[in-house]
């Protein structure tokens, strides 16, 4: 599974300047991929493209085999009137009941089932955020920030069991963290707007999967070619 975009230009209603102007690249499945670069710079744009909810753009986007592309956000908000357990029970796929449980003690999410959405933290909303579209059906889930005000060890735990629990799934992560998009994703997509002297360089991630320290160096490499594409 592959999504492709083809000479995509893009500007707001309104707005002279373009958002992407000829945006060409490919990202190939499964397995996480990043989107980097500055907040302004089109990275929600094109997840919205990959969506569907954002039309209007110039160009042309492939998708072979991927059916279903799910979003999920840091700032989503579930429904208040029931516990969040209730509605994991009522979003979760027949095909991945077995995950539940997991998802549940993983994202350390057991003691809070009975509560409110507003009665969590704010990492605990986007832990139970996230969890709720990992228990649905998707062949790509894009995680626009979706563990921010999560502390780093723990983030850095439910990736790797995510790839664990998920290898035949296709993940575009959107992350302001360079250090995370360099360990744990295969490709990254270096966006960096209108006027620069590439609007999106592609540049190699170490795809890491242990919990193992990755190699210092290489991981200090990838870092510096994200930057230098920034």
């Amino acid at each position: 599974m592959f999504f492709e975009c083809r000479d995509i230009t893009f500007r707001y209603p309104g707005s002279e300047a373009a958002v992407f102007e000829k945006l060409a690249f490919r990202m190939a499945g499964p397995g996480f991929n990043a989107l980097f670069g500055p907040s302004g710079v089109g990275k929600t744009s094109l997840a919205h493209m990959l969506t569907g909810d954002l039309a209007g753009f110039e160009g042309r986007i492939e998708t072979p085999g991927i059916q279903t592309v799910l979003y999920s956000y840091n700032l989503e908000r579930l429904p208040g009137w029931s516990a969040v357990g209730k509605h994991l029970e009522r979003v979760t796929a027949a095909t991945q009941h077995a995950k539940k449980e997991p998802l549940v003690h993983l994202f350390g999410m057991a003691p809070h089932l009975e509560a409110r959405f507003a009665q969590l933290s704010l990492g605990q909303k986007n832990r139970i955020n996230l969890m709720r579209y990992l228990l649905q059906e998707f062949d790509l889930l894009v995680m626009d920030e979706s563990l921010a005000n999560v502390d780093e060890p723990t983030r850095n735990r439910i990736i790797l069991e995510i790839k664990a629990l998920f290898p035949d799934k296709f993940f575009l992560y959107i992350s302001h963290n360079v250090i995370e998009v360099a360990k744990f994703c295969k490709h990254i997509l270096v966006l960096g707007g209108p006027g620069k002297r590439s609007n999106a360089i592609l540049v190699d991630g170490l795809d890491h999967r242990t919990a193992a320290a990755p190699d210092r160096r290489q991981l200090e490499r990838a870092m510096l070619e994200i930057m230098n594409a920034a």
